[in-house]
C-alpha cells in the first residue's frame, strides 16, 4: 500500500470493545444512536466512557439538527455521520467541518450519475461514506457496483458495505479515503471480535 488509510470502527457498543479501538488507535470510533437498530446506544452512556485521540461520531438517521446537536453534548461527538439522505441544507445548518453524509452507489446507474449527486454536497461535508444497499446500512455485504473503482470524489471518502479482514482487497482498489467497519468484525450485533479487528488492521497498514 502507498497510502495511509483512515480507520472507522463503528456500532460500538461496549467499554471494552472501545478501548481496544483506543489501543490500536483506530482514527474513528461510532456509535449508532438510531433506536431501530440492533447496535443502539445511548448518547450518555457514550458520554460516561473514555475518549483518547480518537474522532468520536454518533449515527443518526432521521433525527433533527436539534436532536443531533443536543446528542452531539451529550455524548462528547467530534463528527456525526448522516445515514437518512439528508439534504445539503441539513448538513449545512450542522457545519461541514462535522459531517459524514451516507450515500448509496447501488441507487446510481452509473459514476457520473453519481458524482453528479455527490457534488451537490461538496461545500457542507468533511467527509462521504458509501455504503451498500439503497438506504439504511447493516447489510453486511459489499456494495456491488462495478464502476466503484473509478469514481472521483471531490471530498474524501469512506468504504463500508460488510467490510472485515477477508474481504478488503477491492476497496484497496479505489481511491477511497478509509473505512468503515462494522458487521464484518463482529461475532453478533454490537458485540466485535477483537481478532477481527486486528487482522483488519493490520491488513490496511500494510502489516503481514
Amino acid at each position: 500500500m502507498n497510502r495511509e488509510f483512515k480507520i472507522k470502527i463503528c456500532g460500538l457498543t461496549d467499554p471494552e470493545d472501545l478501548r481496544l479501538c483506543q489501543e490500536l488507535r483506530i482514527d474513528f470510533t461510532g456509535f449508532i444512536f438510531h433506536p431501530g437498530s440492533p447496535r443502539y446506544v445511548s448518547p450518555e452512556k457514550v458520554g460516561e466512557w473514555s475518549k483518547e485521540n480518537e474522532l468520536r461520531v454518533g449515527v443518526f438517521v432521521d433525527a433533527t439538527v436539534r436532536e443531533v446537536l443536543d446528542a452531539t453534548s451529550r455524548a462528547g461527538l467530534d463528527m456525526v455521520q448522516l445515514h437518512g439522505g439528508q439534504d445539503p441544507g441539513f448538513c449545512r445548518e450542522l457545519g461541514a467541518e462535522m459531517v459524514i453524509r451516507t450515500f448509496w452507489p447501488e441507487r446510481f446507474q452509473s459514476s457520473s450519475s453519481f458524482e453528479e449527486e455527490l457534488q451537490k454536497f461538496t461545500q457542507v461535508c468533511s467527509y462521504f461514506l458509501l455504503d451498500a444497499g439503497r438506504s439504511m446500512g447493516g447489510h453486511g455485504r459489499s456494495i456491488a457496483c462495478s464502476w466503484l473503482e473509478g469514481v472521483n470524489s471531490p471530498v474524501p471518502f469512506l468504504m463500508a458495505g460488510g467490510l472485515g479482514p477477508d474481504n478488503l482487497d477491492p476497496v484497496l482498489k479505489t481511491q477511497a479515503a478509509g473505512v468503515d467497519l462494522n458487521s464484518g468484525v463482529e461475532k453478533g450485533p454490537g458485540q466485535k471480535d477483537h481478532e477481527k479487528i486486528k487482522k483488519a488492521v493490520n491488513k490496511l497498514r500494510g502489516m503481514k
